[in-house]
């Protein structure tokens, strides 16, 4: 098996997490990496529009079953997504302002 495919299998769960800013958390994963994510950008449509409620944002807890951030609405990220943040915000950026009109 070569670095790729493991990688590739890997299961990353976010251990910990702190706000550390307006709509911005800074998290830790159980290998050992951390990842700080501003979620402004993304917080559009039904379930994830919601959490533009600062209040209703910063209620996010660990949802332990799968190791991920869950709201109070349901609103989750996969833990894989969040721990390789940088190579997938683009492209959630651009679903989103497709999906629901966003200039």
């Amino acid at each position: 098996m070569n670095a790729h495919q493991i990688q590739s299998t890997d299961v990353y769960r976010v251990t910990a997490f702190v706000i550390v800013a307006d709509y911005t958390i800074q998290l830790q994963f159980n290998d050992g990496t951390e990842q700080t994510i501003n979620f402004e950008p993304i917080l559009y449509g039904p379930v994830f529009g919601q959490l533009r409620d600062l209040a209703l944002f910063e209620q996010v807890q660990l949802e332990e079953n799968f190791g991920t951030l869950e709201w109070p609405n349901g609103a989750d990220v996969d833990p894989t997504v969040l721990h390789d943040w940088p190579q997938h915000v683009d492209a959630i950026i651009a679903r989103r302002k497709e999906q629901f009109a966003v200039p």
